[in-house]
């Protein structure tokens, strides 16, 4: 016969994972760690032709990044510049390009540039990363709440008759140290919208894009 033993927890065993991710957090609002999100979507359609024929419009949404703006009246708007500061409306994105993403509300401007761009026959996507403004001379500044290390890949894949749009963040940290935060100011404002970002607004966003990006 087997007999179950009971062993007591000591309350700070408990609490343990919950200190080590207050510590986390604690680095992360002092710009010392990092964190990864990812926000997925997904539709799946009736047959090959019809889902066939949502992945096309799906990859022409994903490339065309001015699209995505006004998708409400609470997420960002969005636009494409070349790689020496022209703005390109309604134009895919290639390497090289600069994305300004304007958050809602008296907010600074912030900045990416894309870094690659991957087309294989049913996934299509493409990875940008924290820059600074391609008009300004002041090249050490990232003009982005997460410092240059981030990385977020938006991707559209077909599997089956089912389309899947992704948002994939990672390394992403705040820029809040010097010099490539810029001015204290600008460091504290990074602090405010990282955190609001990381806690809800991100969510909102990119739940809305790849909503979209499957015809949702």
């Amino acid at each position: 016969m087997f007999y179950a033993t009971h062993y007591a927890i000591h309350p700070l065993m408990k609490q343990k994972p919950v200190i080590d991710q207050l510590k986390h957090e604690t680095k992360a609002v002092q710009g010392e760690a990092t964190k990864d999100k990812t926000y997925v979507s997904q539709n799946t359609f009736s047959n090959e032709a019809t889902a066939q024929e949502a992945f096309a419009r799906s990859i022409e949404k994903l490339l065309n990044v001015t699209g995505w703006s006004g998708l409400s009246d609470l997420t960002a708007d969005f636009s494409l510049y070349d790689s020496v500061g022209r703005e390109k409306p309604n134009e895919p994105v290639q390497v090289g390009d600069y994305i300004q993403i304007q958050l809602p509300g008296p907010t600074p401007e912030n900045w990416v540039r894309v870094t690659d761009v991957t087309s294989r026959e049913k996934r299509v996507q493409f990875t940008v990363q924290p820059s600074h403004d391609p008009g300004s001379p002041h090249l050490e500044q990232t003009e982005h709440f997460f410092s240059e290390q981030a990385r977020s890949t938006f991707q559209v894949e077909l599997v089956g008759n089912t389309i899947r749009a992704a948002e994939i963040g990672q390394d992403e940290s705040i820029n809040n140290q010097q010099p490539e935060a810029g001015s204290l100011g600008r460091a504290l404002v990074n602090t405010i919208i990282a955190e609001g970002g990381w806690l809800f607004y991100q969510k909102f966003q990119w739940k809305l894009l790849t909503d979209y990006l499957v015809h949702l």
